[in-house]
């Protein structure tokens, strides 16, 4: 398990909180900056969490059981078992940074009942027809798991943050790679494996399923920015100049490419209904 040291700066790389280049926060004092930093790290570990326990251990869960619906390789379900005991340590030691990280700072999380991608997964999963109701979960892991967050790239190399941080992220990204591979794999397997009806039915929906993992979570991220100290005012000024909506399509078109690769590889887009709901999200041109 790893602990968090005395050493360190920050808690979070600035450069990837855009809101810091905000006038707003150009202007605060450097505890404000540094506090918004601690929520921002809240956020990502909270997000990991959720993460791991109730969309990637669910799925994989059930491949490892013989109960997904698809006749894959023994090793395929082998390795399945593994990944469920990987994604469990993600989030048990996730949490315990978490814990660490409040006890050492004094600020306590200001997060919100659940991250917003689960309330929009929710609404995914009511809304699909109940013929492909639980296709959304098994297409949310594979895109969840081949999509490689730049926090798991740049902070581990970043050395103003605590050496338990960074080497915490460092871990679960040796991980990422490996499940990146595994799911890439069964999308492989699950596109061929479905009915024509089932590839018209849940096509459309996949972009929905992209930007519920990639789109900032504005709810957590304001919540965030008032514990620091910011006014309601501020507040509102700040969301409204970053998270604009042409910058969020921007950002999401940008983090999916590698999926975007691999549903055109396993034939996702040939359907009509399913290219015009990519190019009406903004993910293709």
């Amino acid at each position: 398990m790893r602990s968090l040291e005395a050493d360190g700066e920050l808690f979070f790389s600035p450069e990837l909180v855009p809101a810091l280049a905000h006038p707003v926060l150009r202007r605060a004092a450097p505890h404000v900056r540094e506090t918004v930093l601690v929520h921002r790290l809240y956020e990502y570990l909270r997000f990991t969490i959720d993460l791991e326990q109730s969309a990637v251990i669910p799925v994989t869960g059930h491949i490892s059981r013989g109960m997904s619906g698809l006749d894959l390789p023994e090793a395929m379900r082998a390795d399945a078992f593994k990944i469920v005991t990987d994604e469990a340590w993600h989030a048990q030691f996730t949490y315990e940074i978490l814990r660490q990280v409040r006890d050492r700072t004094g600020v306590a999380p200001a997060l919100p009942d659940a991250p917003t991608f689960t309330t929009e997964l929710a609404r995914i999963h009511d809304s699909l027809p109940h013929e492909i109701r639980g296709l959304d979960e098994l297409l949310f892991a594979i895109v969840s798991e081949t999509l490689i967050s730049s926090i798991l790239e740049d902070l581990p190399r970043d050395e103003r943050l605590p050496e338990g941080v960074r080497e915490m992220v460092a871990d679960h990204a040796v991980d990422e790679a490996k499940h990146h591979t595994y799911f890439s794999t069964l999308l492989r397997h699950l596109w061929p494996a479905m009915t024509r009806r089932e590839r018209e039915l849940a096509g459309p929906y996949i972009p929905r399923l992209i930007f519920a993992f990639l789109e900032p979570d504005c709810t957590s991220a304001a919540l965030g920015l008032r514990a620091s100290g910011l006014t309601a005012q501020e507040v509102e000024e700040v969301m409204t100049d970053v998270y604009t909506h042409d910058g969020i399509v921007a950002d999401v078109r940008r983090g999916a490419a590698p999926t975007l690769q691999y549903f055109l590889e396993a034939g996702a887009l040939e359907h009509g209904a399913t290219l015009e709901a990519f190019q009406e999200s903004g993910l293709i041109a």
